[in-house]
């Protein structure tokens, strides 16, 4: 999550919504709220820690939304990406934060969320893992953790597809589907202005 509200602040402010310090500033406030709330692990069944832990998600969403949404519409209409340059940083900080963004969406939702994951509380999956279909690979208590979310979703925004993980779930396929829409027309776009502006 530092990570993204990182990558928010280094977007030019043009990109960003009205007051650049906003929504990163109260995504960092709700996160140190719930690291001080749950410092080891998400695994406290709380509907105050739950409640904010989708706010922070959604905040993150929004702003990167918000900004990509801005980004796309520039490109179209060519006011945006005269410098191949800051194009490109700027398309890869919008592209890795849409990583980071379904990643938390993913771990947030599947079976519930972390809490419900760690209590056992919904039994089928949102997602298979290569560990689920093969026990013998790994250790007999493995749960999916954030990095297997975050694994998940970069190969989904890279490959524009699923690849060793499979949505089970409908919210799991559309959400998936939203993912590679958004990660295709954000790179090709990007990709393309720059290599038009390379030229």
């Amino acid at each position: 999550m530092v990570v993204a509200i990182g990558l928010q602040l280094a977007l030019p402010d043009r990109l960003a919504l009205q007051s650049r310090w906003l929504l990163p500033s109260l995504e960092l406030a709700i996160l140190i709220g719930l690291i001080i709330a749950s410092p080891v692990r998400f695994n406290r069944e709380s509907t105050p820690l739950r409640i904010a832990s989708l706010t922070l998600a959604g905040l993150l969403s929004l702003a990167n939304a918000w900004s990509a949404t801005l980004l796309i519409l520039g490109l179209v209409r060519g006011t945006e990406g005269n410098d191949a340059a800051a194009l490109l940083s700027t398309g890869a900080a919008i592209w890795l934060t849409n990583i980071i963004a379904f990643a938390v969406w993913y771990w947030q939702f599947d079976r519930g969320g972390p809490a419900a994951r760690a209590h056992a509380r919904r039994r089928l999956p949102d997602f298979q893992f290569v560990q689920m279909q093969n026990p013998d690979l790994a250790h007999p208590d493995w749960e999916p953790q954030f990095v297997d979310y975050l694994y998940l979703s970069f190969t989904n925004a890279t490959a524009f597809s699923p690849t060793d993980t499979m949505p089970l779930s409908r919210w799991a396929k559309l959400t998936m589907l939203g993912q590679s829409l958004v990660s295709l027309v954000t790179v090709a776009l990007v990709i393309a202005r720059a290599v038009n502006i390379l030229k």
